[in-house]
């Protein structure tokens, strides 16, 4: 495949790093006003925690049907289309009265915000090859990390300039902006490269995909680690502003901390991966996070450390995402070049619905302490590290069985 120009590939990343930002955004701009939204719409933590996990429900089977749409009609018209219901989801949330409602309408939210992350993964696979793909992919999650690093602080800002209902409707402004920049995004798929059997067939595709064994071990690699994620994401509000009395407006610099690391380590994999290999350090990371989440989890069982001691475990294990996600996307991806949409969507669902898991787990065995939160990063990190051990080394480079060019 011939390699778009340098100015192209500028202007594609940024509006990939935008798509792909909706995730994030839409989960962690909110996070500052989790414990506001108990008490303004009475209730309880279990159900702020569903507030998230009903969002990842939607995002993980909104990736399993955005997937083999994009690979038979393209990139661009089904990202729009996704971008359209996010906007829609993100009013109906902004509306919402009960905890009930703001449940439901986080749910196709996340269906329409789920387009843009497992369609940009797809647009990488469709211009590049494996390793540099997985060069690719670092670069777009440093850029895209800028959102999960300002979502936090500037949804609390917002929560002490106005209310709790400004972060969705915010959400809904980033939602036409994203539209507005899909003009200047080239198709990546084209028509002769689509496939042509009818959609219900192509949704047959993921049990084919499903029974690749290194696809799988690759996918539960990050979904393991995206459990740690989540578990965090769902349980650090109260973590740090309950238990450890963080100020809700300076919540986001806490959180955010983990992110930088994050950004400096797909940086570093930019420049390592060509060299090293995406699966050497897919190892390396998966190491570093499970021993981190091993840390935090005796931190907060045996009651030392306290906020600096957990918020230094959670920048290390935060960071180690730098080595895993980029190149287990990318190794997952690069057995199916064209089941790109679809491999990327049987990945990202994994992902999420593995956060859907420890987010559901994390609210459900909540108990007023960090410690619930730590001990599902600990089992994550381990259980990165023993799929990532598992992988064998690539042999030969033979099309795998169902993956032929379509014709």
């Amino acid at each position: 495949m011939s390699a778009p120009s340098q100015s192209t590939t500028v202007r594609t990343l940024l509006i990939l790093s935008l798509l792909m930002a909706f995730g994030p955004l839409s989960t962690d701009l909110y996070l500052p006003a989790l414990p506001t939204l108990a008490r303004a719409l009475r209730a309880g933590q279990d159900q702020m925690a569903l507030t998230l996990s009903s969002y990842l429900i939607g995002f993980s089977f909104g990736q399993l049907l955005w997937g083999p749409i994009g690979d038979r009609y393209g990139r661009r018209a089904p990202v729009a289309a996704g971008l359209a219901l996010f906007i829609l989801g993100s009013a109906g949330c902004g509306a919402a009265t009960t905890a009930w409602q703001l449940i439901g309408w986080r749910v196709v939210q996340s269906v329409g915000a789920a387009a843009g992350p497992v369609l940009a993964r797809a647009m990488v696979r469709d211009l590049y090859e494996k390793e540099r793909s997985a060069q690719m992919l670092s670069t777009l999650m440093t850029v895209m990390a800028i959102a999960p690093l300002a979502a936090p602080i500037i949804g609390g800002q917002i929560l002490w300039l106005a209310s709790w209902r400004a972060i969705f409707f915010t959400l809904c402004g980033l939602g036409f902006l994203a539209l507005a920049a899909l003009v200047a995004l080239p198709e990546t798929l084209a028509p002769s490269r689509r496939l042509r059997q009818p959609l219900r067939a192509s949704l047959l595709d993921y049990v084919m995909l499903a029974r690749d064994p290194r696809l799988m071990l690759y996918a539960a690699t990050g979904g393991f680690f995206y459990a740690g994620i989540f578990a965090y994401i769902a349980a650090s509000p109260f973590a740090y502003i309950d238990y450890f009395h963080v100020p809700p407006e300076m919540y986001g610099f806490v959180f955010a901390l983990p992110i930088l690391g994050i950004m400096a380590v797909n940086l570093a994999n930019t420049r390592l991966v060509m060299r090293f290999g995406g699966d050497r350090l897919c190892r390396i990371g998966t190491a570093t996070a499970a021993l981190a989440g091993l840390v935090a989890a005796a931190e907060t069982r045996g009651g030392f450390g306290g906020l600096i001691g957990l918020a230094a475990a959670m920048v290390v294990y935060g960071a180690s995402s730098g080595f895993i996600v980029a190149n287990s996307v990318a190794g997952a991806l690069s057995a199916f070049p064209h089941r790109a949409g679809a491999a990327s969507a049987l990945v990202g669902s994994i992902h999420f619905g593995c956060g859907v898991l420890s987010a559901a787990l994390t609210g459900a065995l909540a108990d007023g302490t960090p410690w619930p939160m730590t001990a599902i990063i600990a089992v994550g990190g381990v259980g990165s590290f023993v799929c990532a051990r598992w992988i064998a080394p690539a042999r030969g480079v033979a099309t795998p069985v169902g993956d032929a060019s379509p014709g």
